[in-house]
């Protein structure tokens, strides 16, 4: 029997089936496992001990009394701090944060509890939630368990480091720019970013959703058929449309399906030579099994990147300039200079401006991806950067140069995942994304999961607990 924390959802859901496997064991594994990393991962901001082992309890009497809530009950499941969750406070990463204890779950850890699920704790975030880094003023450094000098990206750092690292196989990261894709991309797992408003989250915003963050496609698809659904609190959720994800995962066959293939955007950081190349191996492996691959020009002009980087500077300063002297000098330096340093002088007009670059940039990702069955690029262009850096260029005057890749299908709404490919020759996860057309969540997964099967053997998990 494998060692019990690194199993899979699916693996866990068959052995508490049968009575082989508990998901109090599990559940202990799982937190022996985190002790042991934690030292020098810092992927976690809460452990609720107690109160899982307590849930894994309530699981193990159902699964014997063959009366489960849902195929992963009893499943250890983590969730990014800024998920709303009663009795937590979210300061949402960082030191001037509000943490005054949430009286409510948000709709995310709802639909988990009501599923069964086994909630271990709260992932760890950088400052706002607009850095890809494992940076935090509240929360310390997050590092990235392939090698702990380096950087995880964000800013679902800790969900990315969290299941790199073997903390249980579930996780829920969110995303506005990249924040799931990026560390799942670095961290060398798989993170889906859902269709807009396919899985309801409380407050909702602009481009902002969860998603799974997992190492097996399989997991995720299990994991979306709880957390996808509308909800009254998510006056952006879709409408319901009863799925499940993992039954209908299995089966897309490559012949004939048509994939536009970006190299280049064309806008903010140039592309690794090793990034390419594992991009360009995934796009021969699609066509070896008989897909079509066309190369798709960049649709991404550098004022588009520019709108939105201004964009998120505009909705940041709002935040800062409502701190107080002392919450401010709390704040990641970078984080103060990034949201004020042109912020501090817009307009209104600056701010529209930048508003309708975004709108520009949603209608040439919707039209690009229109005349492919999916579309294949990097997911990040540069490999994994040191730990102490904010962002891989680590320069807060264009802190958002790495997004390119990703913040566009944000504001499209359209479906995008990071599955990994390869290594790099410093042995470094190198991910490929995958996006799909808007509402197509359960193509992305099908397609990840065909990629799945046609990608090179994988490196072996990585062990922080025993670092070189």
């Amino acid at each position: 029997m494998s060692q019990l924390d690194q199993l899979s959802a699916h693996e866990l859901s068959a052995g508490f089936a049968t009575g082989a496997l508990s998901p109090v064991e599990v559940t202990e594994a799982v937190l022996t496992r985190i002790d042991a990393c934690e030292p020098h991962l810092n992927a976690m901001y809460r452990i609720h001990r107690e109160a899982a082992l307590a849930q894994a309890q309530g699981s193990l009497v159902r699964w014997r009394d063959r009366t489960p809530l849902s195929p992963i009950d009893g499943v250890p499941v983590t969730l990014k701090e800024n998920l709303y969750t009663r009795g937590d406070p979210a300061p949402i990463g960082t030191s001037a944060g509000d943490r005054t204890p949430k009286g409510h779950d948000s709709p995310v850890p709802s639909r988990l509890r009501e599923a069964g699920a086994v909630l271990i704790g709260k992932t760890t975030m950088p400052d706002l939630g607009m850095l890809s880094s494992g940076r935090s003023s509240f929360h310390g450094t997050t590092r990235n368990p392939w090698r702990l000098d380096l950087n995880p990206a964000g800013s679902s750092s800790g969900a990315g480091a969290a299941a790199a690292a073997g903390y249980g196989p579930l996780h829920v990261g969110t995303d506005i720019g990249g924040s799931v894709r990026l560390p799942a991309n670095h961290c060398g797992i798989f993170g889906l970013k859902p269709s807009f408003g396919r899985v309801p989250i409380d407050p909702p915003y602009l481009g902002r959703v969860a998603g799974p963050m997992t190492r097996s496609v399989r997991d995720s698809a299990m994991l979306m058929s709880v957390i996808a659904g509308a909800d009254r609190r998510d006056w952006m959720s879709l409408p319901h449309q009863p799925l499940d994800y993992a039954a209908q995962l299995e089966g897309l066959a490559a012949k004939g399906l048509r994939i536009g293939l970006i190299t280049d955007m064309k806008a903010g950081l140039p592309v690794d030579p090793q990034v390419s190349a594992a991009l360009a191996s995934a796009a021969r492996a699609l066509e070896a099994a008989g897909a079509i691959v066309e190369p798709q020009a960049s649709f991404l002009t550098p004022q588009m990147l520019d709108g939105v980087c201004a964009f998120f500077e505009a909705r940041s300063n709002l935040d800062v300039a409502a701190m107080s002297a002392e919450q401010r000098a709390s704040v990641l330096p970078f984080i103060l200079e990034w949201s004020t340093w042109r912020a501090d002088g817009f307009a209104g007009r600056d701010v529209m401006a930048a508003y309708m670059q975004i709108m520009a940039m949603r209608e040439a990702a919707v039209r690009a991806v229109a005349s492919f069955d999916f579309v294949l690029s990097p997911t990040a262009p540069v490999l994994a950067y040191p730990a102490e850096h904010h962002s891989p260029n680590n320069d807060p005057r264009n802190a958002l140069a790495h997004i390119a890749f990703t913040v566009a299908y944000n504001m499209s709404e359209q479906p995008a995942a990071s599955i990994n490919w390869q290594a790099s020759a410093e042995g470094l996860p190198i991910g490929v994304q995958i996006i799909g057309q808007r509402f197509d969540d359960l193509g992305v997964l099908r397609l990840a999961r065909l990629l799945e099967t046609l990608r090179p053997a994988q490196a072996t998990w990585p062990e922080p607990a025993s670092p070189a």
